[in-house]
């Protein structure tokens, strides 16, 4: 088994619902910051931790993120009529391998990421939310957990430090600290909606053995017919240790509106900055 973290996942068949009405026409992973959608961050996230091949998983309202990352011919040829080559900067995308699947039902996160098992080709492999935006250009979010990879050769979870009364929108692990920041993952539990085993919640990043995906398979829907990532991780943890790293830099959930927010405000402050 290769020691090497160069593929991801990026589940992105959700309906959106905390973005309604607009994410009835736009995909949430679209949202603009800046001059690019919220997508585009997350993959340059991923190719900065090494990753050389990603995996989108879609559903059938969401080819513009396909439309996204391929090129415009028509746009360039018209550039170029039009003598403003100088715009071909703008239209420059990270350097990766993309590949695209489209899950046929909203089954949950679980079931998204069981269809990349085929792509995973028996490795372990990386997975990114794409409503989570986490900043840190010294240290990317997925790096931070690649690193404990590499010491450890086992399943890792980014984790956050939340407030008690938002606990029950997470994963919340139970486990002990074995270094400054980074925990041994005993227990796992989906969205507590009382006595939290910690404060401490899985956010939107995954290193995950390619077991997880004999787990996927045995796992029965769950509530609203859902397969939940979380509960094969748990099924797993007998068998397989975990670890999870507090990650460092700013993160930024754009499925709730005041994140979102903050985040246009302070990228335009970047973009202004830059100029």
């Amino acid at each position: 088994m290769s020691g090497v973290i160069n593929r991801a996942i990026i589940p992105a068949a959700g309906f959106g619902t905390r973005g309604l009405p607009v994410t009835k026409a736009v995909p949430k992973e679209m949202f603009p910051i800046g001059n690019r959608p919220a997508i585009h961050y997350v993959v340059e996230e991923a190719v900065a931790s090494g990753i050389e091949e990603i995996l989108v998983v879609l559903s059938r309202g969401k080819t513009v993120i396909m439309d996204y990352f391929d090129r415009s011919l028509e746009l360039e040829a018209f550039l170029e009529r039009a003598n403003k080559e100088h715009l071909f900067e703008k239209l420059s995308l990270p350097k990766v391998g993309l590949q695209y699947i489209r899950q046929d039902y909203a089954r949950g996160l679980g079931d998204a990421v069981r269809l990349g098992r085929t792509f995973a080709s028996g490795q372990p492999v990386a997975v990114l939310l794409p409503d989570e935006i986490i900043l840190n250009r010294a240290s990317p979010g997925l790096r931070q957990l690649v690193e404990v990879y590499e010491t450890y050769r086992t399943n890792c979870l980014g984790l956050r430090r939340v407030r008690s009364e938002d606990l029950k929108y997470y994963g919340v692990i139970d486990g002990y600290e074995v270094n400054t920041g980074l925990h041994r993952v005993e227990d796992i539990i989906e969205k507590p909606q009382s006595s939290p085993p910690s404060n401490l919640a899985v956010v939107g990043r995954y290193i995950l053995m390619p077991e997880v995906f004999n787990y996927l398979d045995q796992l029965q829907a769950g509530v609203g017919g859902e397969i939940q990532l979380t509960d094969a991780i748990k099924a797993m943890l007998p068998e397989l240790s975990g670890y999870g790293r507090e990650l460092s830099g700013e993160r930024y959930d754009i499925g709730i509106g005041g994140d979102y927010q903050r985040l246009v405000t302070r990228i335009s402050r970047e973009d202004e900055d830059s100029d």
